[in-house]
């Protein structure tokens, strides 16, 4: 599977819940951009939008984000797929299976995108007032304060104010993941409401003032009045949605077989510059189904419409049907400007087998990239070595410069080796057979020399007297090709006498699993990171590691933490990038997890009756956000029998 904007159907859909939560682990703004706040006589910074540095791209004036359409048409309906099943309409909860896009009818003070990809999808790092109309702090960035936007409203046509905005602030720290609760208690502590359409946060003193205002600003607002109401917690499944402010709104839910989301025709901010150009469809349907086997004949009788491909297999010979011969389907690899997401066989580090490093080096070389590429995905990927694949700080041979210096300046909590040799890349294999001997041997030797010695009966044992287990689940939804994978990877397991099993599981269940960290491997991801920001503590820091959805592996390492710690108080974008290639070199020194393959385009099929904007912009593939229905195209599809 690859690795897309499109997030791969394996993994759980945290959206935009996702991206607020790891706000300012996104990247900066382009340095090209102008200065487009400035601080007043008083101190004061007054603004339209916020960047950490003060860049901003679109000018206060600006009319329409530049990669839009901004006479797109309005109409028309896109369908996707979505696997498995779902038991509930709230995603910010970590029980049970929250509906695709579950979040979208929700907006922030400073906006984003609802669906896919970021707003503004041309530029990173920057944040433009949606509920908020401006901003103001102080130089030192120890308060903000938001000006709301009066005309605002939910869709019941309630008011959104600033009580509404407080309340959400202090759920989430109630009722919120505890990851997020923790990290951000310690850094925001206090918040009032001046008057309906203002509220001020307060920022704690003697901390890196990274992801403070864009975290605040990004939280999504709920209606303070129907939660009180209903009684409805934030921490719990449920069917009923609260009413958002956002463009969309559901339509219907009918469980397990699909959601389908409306355009609000009362909508507030149509007419926001912020707005011009997106939010184009009238209708958005997720359709549910049992398994990329079936998601996929599906798609072929055109029960959905828009399908991002991420099985190689499918995407090579899969499409050869009526709808692609008679030109009703397009086929097409569009442009991907970011990273690849760090996707790969995540080590549980809180099972005591994976606390020697040597061990999961073993482990790593149980997979044979070239036979998988060659064999399985018909040669379309290449194989990751960083976190930040492809960025000019990336880590390459051994540390210089700036990179030295900071390194260094940690002292004893850096390793010698990191010091003396390259940064860890993902190893090469033999593609003519399944398992390397090569790769074999060495992994047999780390075995050996990690105190896990082969008995007479060919089984891996400790000390102890016990046999090396290895268990890993993976939700019975995933491609035929991963499957595979998984499995070629679990007998190369085995060939070592480690006892490795594979074990697939009902995705509800594995949902669950994956929450409780009940597995030893388990395919997963972790994100990219472009800029520093205190989401990296989240994902990669020691604090939240014993539960944070974020961090599957567990991973506490304190030279990780000093180096994120160094990374936020960096004083210039020199500096950042330094400690960022200093962190992507220790954390591929910490092997935790097993990097596999990336596509560095997005593979997707349509009917033809959708357009977009080009070129596309680097940070978005956009379908549910600036892409726009042709109604004559529609007309034709389904004339001809293409669609219903």
């Amino acid at each position: 599977m690859s690795q897309m904007r499109v997030k791969a159907a394996v993994m759980p859909d945290f959206g935009l819940f996702g991206r607020w939560l790891l706000a300012g682990a996104a990247a900066v703004a382009l340095l090209g951009a102008a200065k487009a706040v400035s601080a007043e006589d008083d101190g004061i910074i007054r603004s339209h939008g916020y960047s950490f540095y003060g860049d901003l791209t679109y000018p206060a004036d600006y009319q329409h984000f530049n990669y839009v359409n901004p006479d797109a048409p309005k109409g028309g309906e896109i369908a996707l797929w979505a696997p498995g099943t779902f038991d509930s309409m709230n995603p910010y909860s970590r029980k049970g299976r929250a509906g695709r896009y579950s979040w979208m009818m929700y907006e922030s003070l400073l906006g984003d995108a609802l669906a896919s990809g970021s707003a503004p999808a041309d530029v990173y790092g920057e944040a433009y007032g949606l509920l908020a109309e401006s901003l103001e702090y102080d130089e030192g960035k120890t308060w903000v304060i938001f000006h709301m936007r009066p005309e605002a409203r939910f869709s019941d046509g309630s008011p959104v104010t600033a009580h509404d905005v407080l309340f959400s602030h202090n759920l989430l720290l109630e009722q919120g993941l505890p990851s997020y609760a923790q990290a951000v208690k310690k850094r925001i502590p206090k918040a009032e409401v001046i008057d309906d359409h203002t509220i001020k946060f307060y920022f704690t003193e003697g901390i890196s003032r990274r992801s403070l205002i864009d975290q605040v600003g990004g939280v999504p607002v709920w209606s303070k009045k129907w939660y009180e109401e209903t009684g409805a917690r934030l921490d719990e499944p449920r069917m009923e949605t609260s009413p958002g402010s956002g463009p969309y709104m559901v339509d219907e839910v009918d469980v397990n077989r699909r959601i389908t989301y409306k355009r609000n025709p009362d909508y507030w901010g149509w007419d926001l510059p912020f707005n011009k150009g997106r939010h184009n469809f009238d209708k958005i349907r997720i359709e549910y189904f049992a398994d990329d086997a079936a998601a996929f004949e599906a798609f072929k009788a055109g029960e959905y419409t828009f399908r991002a491909e991420g099985n190689s297999k499918k995407w090579a010979t899969g499409y050869e049907f009526p709808g692609i011969e008679k030109g009703w389907v397009v086929k097409e690899a569009l442009p991907d400007g970011t990273p690849p997401v760090p996707t790969g066989v995540v080590f549980n580090l809180g099972r005591d087998i994976f606390k020697d490093r040597r061990v999961r080096e073993a482990v790593a070389l149980a997979f044979n990239f070239e036979w998988v590429n060659e064999s399985l995905q018909f040669g379309l990927f290449k194989q990751r070595h960083s976190f930040v694949q492809g960025a000019d700080h990336a880590a390459s041979g051994v540390p210089e410069g700036l990179e030295k210096d900071i390194l260094m300046s940690l002292g004893d909590l850096v390793p010698e080796e990191i010091m003396t040799t390259p940064a860890v890349m993902a190893h090469s294999s033999n593609g003519a057979r399944e398992v390397d001997r090569r790769n074999l041997r060495k992994a047999m030797k780390l075995l050996d020399e990690a105190g896990w010695e082969v008995g007479d009966d060919g089984k891996r044992r400790n000390a102890a007297g016990e046999t090396m287990k290895i268990n890993f689940p993976y939700p019975s939804s995933v491609s035929a090709t991963l499957a595979a994978f998984i499995e070629v990877f679990v007998q190369n397991l085995q060939k070592m006498g480690i006892e490795a099993t594979q074990e697939k599981v009902d995705p509800a269940q594995y949902t669950l699993r994956e929450r409780e960290r009940d597995y030893d491997l388990v395919y997963d991801n972790y994100r990219s990171f472009l800029s520093t920001g205190t989401g990296l503590m989240q994902m990669y820091g020691s604090g939240e590691a014993a539960f944070s959805l974020f961090n599957p592996a567990g991973l506490a390492s304190p030279l990780v933490d000093a180096i994120i710690e160094r990374s936020l108080n960096a004083e210039s974008r020199e500096e950042e990038y330094a400690a960022l290639k200093a962190l992507d070199r220790v954390l591929r020194y910490e092997r935790f997890i097993i990097p596999v393959w990336y596509n560095d385009s997005v593979w997707v099929s349509y009917y033809d009756q959708y357009e977009y904007p080009t070129p596309l912009p680097t940070f978005a593939l956009g379908e549910l956000d600036f892409w726009w229905f042709n109604a004559e195209k529609a007309a034709k599809l389904k004339a001809e029998g293409a669609l219903r």
